[in-house]
């Protein structure tokens, strides 16, 4: 361990885009305090930010710690930071079996987490943990390197969820909702663009109820998406996750008006069955979803839309499951996050009788699949021809043999790529494309208008 000397880190992200919002936040912070980020063989901390929303991503943190125990024989100084809703619910447990593991830090917990490693290098015996859920928003340091920062960022709005929903841990692991005020955001957004950010993603776990808790300033989210798109300089703005039992009026209309917001919402369905989306605790109908998803489409006819889908909810009939491929179909996702049912302990699902088996969970995720493939095949499609400005995000697998190729994003989200003859790094460009091919998940095309 180089206690006087340059530390060397690397972080490790699983989940959602709120967790890579904490990570890049982390790397931001312990790169303004001279520590160097690094490859995982090389690294003096490692920091694990996990996810506990599915089973699958629980099980591959004990997985990745016990794989990362074996750096401490080369490094004894070596330690192992763990932080996010995985940690939030195991705490210092994880001390019991993990030897390396010295910090453990929840959702909460993160904006100690450059101070508490600084502690910890220079304590070599002690153990921290940063577990308890505050009744406020926690706010961050500021953190922006000299250089580096990428065109796209993501900017916390609150924390936290009041819903619960049947299925869904998020409240528990991340606590009940605090809103940061309208004017940290605000800050927080210039400061971004200042640095050379062109597109700002904002996040919580319900952005329609941004506000609307004790910690809230009065700004409610369509007050607040104003605010943010007529920054000078933001040349785009997009945001999740967004619960339609809560979607205002005004946010739908923002589609039609507001000239910085992307043509593009991440709307999550779950089931397309009344009696699934009661027992989930949803809060809405099929009928008043496929009634949002007309508004929006009379807002903004070429809105691109995605959304969630759990497949194998305790009960969920056959006929259920119909509902859900109806609703899927009717509104024509242009693509979707699909996964089986997976009990979480503490929610209120987890108790429910009546448990789909793992082969006809298996089946109908399958089923539902393949139609969502045809959908969003149908969707690249339908960019043949277009022209759409493309937000550079770095060098692209693909490449037609001549010359490097680049990818990016169009207004809707879609990844696109294109090969592009000049020298020098475009990342961070907007370039014109026109869309000459559609793929599997992405399309490519042929640069009309350059950086």
């Amino acid at each position: 361990m180089q206690k006087n000397g340059t530390m060397k880190y690397h972080l490790i992200t699983f989940g959602c885009q709120m967790n890579v919002c904490d990570s890049e936040w982390l790397h931001r912070a312990l790169q303004v305090r001279g520590w160097q980020r690094a490859p995982e063989n090389e690294a003096d901390v490692i920091l694990v930010n996990t996810c506990s929303v599915r089973e699958k991503p629980e099980q591959k943190v004990y997985s990745l710690l016990g794989r990362l125990s074996a750096y401490r024989r080369i490094n004894p100084d070596f330690f192992v930071g763990v932080g996010g809703c995985v940690a939030q619910q195991v705490g210092r447990a994880f001390w019991k079996r993990f030897p390396q593991v010295r910090l453990v830090f929840g959702t909460d917990g993160i904006a100690s987490v450059p101070d508490s490693l600084e502690r910890l290098v220079q304590e070599p015996g002690l153990r921290l943990s940063l577990l308890e859920l505050s009744d406020e928003y926690p706010e961050r340091e500021t953190a922006y390197p000299d250089s580096g920062l990428p065109a796209q960022a993501y900017v916390n709005i609150m924390q936290g969820c009041d819903n619960y929903c049947a299925y869904c841990i998020v409240p528990y692991t991340r606590g009940p909702q605090k809103s940061r005020s309208s004017r940290a955001v605000l800050q927080e957004c210039e400061e971004l663009v200042a640095a050379g950010v062109r597109e700002i993603t904002l996040l919580g776990q319900n952005v329609n109820s941004y506000g609307q808790d004790a910690e809230g300033d009065g700004t409610r989210f369509a007050g607040l998406l104003e605010m943010v798109c007529a920054l000078p300089g933001l040349e785009r703005v997009r945001f999740t996750t967004s619960h339609p039992k809560d979607i205002d009026p005004e946010v739908i209309r923002g589609f039609g008006r507001l000239q910085a917001l992307c043509p593009a919402l991440h709307l999550p369905l779950q089931s397309g069955s009344d009696r699934v989306l009661r027992r989930m605790g949803r809060g809405y109908t099929r009928e008043q979803y496929l009634r949002i998803i007309e508004a929006l489409r009379r807002e903004c006819p070429d809105i691109v839309l995605s959304t969630d889908l759990i497949v194998g909810f305790p009960g969920e009939t056959e006929q259920d499951f119909q509902d859900t491929l109806d609703v899927l179909q009717k509104v024509g996702f242009d693509s979707s996050f699909s996964f089986k049912y997976s009990d979480r302990p503490g929610v209120r699902a987890a108790g429910f009788s009546e448990k789909i088996d793992e082969k006809r969970k298996g089946e109908r995720l399958e089923r539902l699949q393949a139609i969502q493939e045809e959908l969003t095949r149908s969707s690249l499609q339908r960019m043949l021809g277009r022209s759409p400005e493309v937000l550079v995000e770095g060098h692209s697998p693909r490449s037609n043999g001549s010359y490097p190729s680049w990818y990016g994003r169009e207004p809707g989200g879609r990844i696109v790529h294109f090969p592009w003859k000049p020298s020098g790094d475009i990342t961070g460009s907007l370039v014109r494309v026109r869309i000459t091919k559609a793929h599997k998940h992405s399309a490519s095309g042929e640069v009309i208008e350059g950086p």
